[in-house]
């Protein structure tokens, strides 16, 4: 009755009661709400024992939560929520139609115990591990044969501890390859964004044997000298998006491979249809885009343009050998802004690295229809350092609208070396060497204008905390009206 006497003579005051109840419960829903859409069910690691002290070992209860939310695969899948705090774990596997969500103060650590990386086998287009023969350590972050997989968050941090890593591969005390941070197999429809990767041991981002991959605006930061912390390599995967990143590593920003040598032929899984864009890459010794040296599967159209690089070795690397076999081709690149490199175009025929003795010596890679357009490089070493196959030339190379300034050496060093390519060069400056026959001013080289289909790609778990923020408050507001204006109705009924 004192509730009825009080509507009666204050409406809107109890509207404001109703939405002021509602707003005052947000922040214990907020880890739901700000995530919650993107999949039937959610669940946070503390649910499942984890402890963000930056101390306590949470391995089983990743392994949990991800094992609980994995049989809700087929009814809407599963979101594991990654509150603030600093959570050490060892590697964990993903599940399908699974999301992963870090909170902004969420700061997921790789163990510093190497007891916590288990050993898996080698991947099959390798042969062996790529630091040494034999298996290798598990990703940090690992699935296989998985559909809908999703990491994601508010630009919280996954950090692998990767020094003791890095000391002592230097050291040779390690007898297997290091693990990678985040790895998928055999997968589809894979979506890194909005998360902050440090310190891996090895490569940050390594899809394998993968379609349908999209990375986007992502940070991935390791010392420049640490060695092989590679930013995104995908390997042998087909229709793979990776734009709006900044990165900055002891290796390659991003590497394309397809496999090594007999094993990576014989596999035979190219990658292909690949769109890098909008990438800061900084690498003092390590290239922006690299393509190789393990190829051997074949590597072809590759589409990266509005690319800035800054204090790095070289612009874009074609790596290979003979005993690759394989093919690097159709690969276009444009509108690169560079500052500071040794190199802007080096590709090599001779990278000679081999996982054993059993490669195929009359396997000579294909590299062919390299174009490199509306491209401007300051304070750079050497234009370019183009050497290919000595039996199968590197052919069918197009540069046009090509602005390097050399930095002047008192030894009067030429601007280029080339041997065995071929191709074509428009308005190129200084101008190219002459095994690239110039087409004078007005010669544009080839970009491809139709849209690849992962442009228009969705996944269903991506969430963005602001937006579905916004709708939760949105939803209380309307539920609030809503709830006020029934009550109001019914009094007056």
């Amino acid at each position: 009755m004192l509730l009825i006497g009080f509507l009666g003579h204050q409406p809107l005051q109890f509207i404001w009661i109703l939405l002021i109840f509602g707003l005052s419960n947000l922040k214990g829903i907020q880890c739901i709400t700000s995530v919650g859409s993107c999949r039937a069910t959610n669940v946070s690691l503390t649910d499942y024992g984890g402890v963000g002290d930056g101390v306590t070992l949470n391995t089983k209860a990743f392994q949990s939560a991800v094992a609980n939310l994995s049989r809700f695969a087929s009814t809407g899948g599963g979101l594991l929520y990654v509150p603030a705090g600093r959570w050490v774990t060892g590697s964990f596997n993903l599940t399908s139609n699974f999301t992963l969500y870090l909170h902004r103060d969420a700061v997921i650590l790789g163990s510093p115990d190497i007891n916590d990386w288990p050993l898996i086998d080698p991947l099959p287009s390798y042969g062996r591990g790529r630091d040494a023969p034999g298996g290798r350590y598990s990703p940090l972050i690992f699935g296989s044969n998985l559909t809908d997989v999703v990491i994601t968050g508010d630009n919280g941090t996954i950090d692998g501890q990767g020094k003791p890593w890095w000391e002592k591969y230097k050291a040779g005390k390690l007898n297997y390859t290091r693990g990678y941070m985040i790895e998928l197999m055999f997968s589809d429809r894979f979506v890194i964004s909005n998360i902050t990767l440090m310190n891996s041991p090895s490569w940050h981002v390594h899809p394998v044997y993968s379609s349908n991959v999209i990375v986007s605006g992502i940070t991935i930061l390791a010392p420049t000298n640490s060695t092989n912390t590679d930013g995104i390599n995908p390997d042998s995967c087909s229709n793979v998006l990776i734009e709006d990143c900044y990165i900055v590593s002891g290796d390659d920003c991003v590497a394309i491979k397809s496999g090594w040598d007999e094993y990576g032929i014989a596999f035979g899984m190219p990658s292909q249809h690949i769109i890098i864009r909008r990438l800061t890459c900084i690498s003092p010794t390590s290239a922006t885009i690299a393509m190789g040296s393990e190829m051997s599967g074949g590597i072809q159209d590759i589409r990266a343009e509005d690319i800035l690089a800054i204090n790095t070795e070289s612009a874009v690397r074609i790596k290979s050998a003979v005993g690759r076999g394989g093919y690097v081709r159709d690969v276009f690149v444009r509108r690169m802004n560079l500052k500071t490199m040794k190199y802007v175009f080096w590709m090599t025929g001779d990278y000679g690295d081999h996982p054993d003795d059993r490669y195929d010596p009359n396997a000579v890679p294909v590299i062919e229809r390299i174009s490199y357009s509306d491209i401007v490089a300051e304070n750079v070493t050497l234009a370019g350092q183009m050497q290919g196959t000595q039996n199968v030339k590197f052919t069918s190379l197009c540069m046009s609208n090509v602005s390097i300034g050399v930095v002047d050496s008192k030894k009067k060093a030429v601007a280029w070396n080339c041997t065995d390519v071929e191709g074509v060069a428009s308005s190129v400056s200084p101008p190219a060497c002459g095994l690239l026959r110039d087409e004078g001013d007005g010669h544009a080289c080839p970009f491809p204008v139709d849209r690849l289909p992962i442009e228009d790609f969705e996944v269903d778990g991506v969430c963005k905390s602001g937006g579905n923020l916004l709708r939760a408050w949105e939803s209380l507001l309307l539920h609030g009206v809503l709830l006020s204006l029934a009550v109001l109705h019914l009094l007056h009924v």
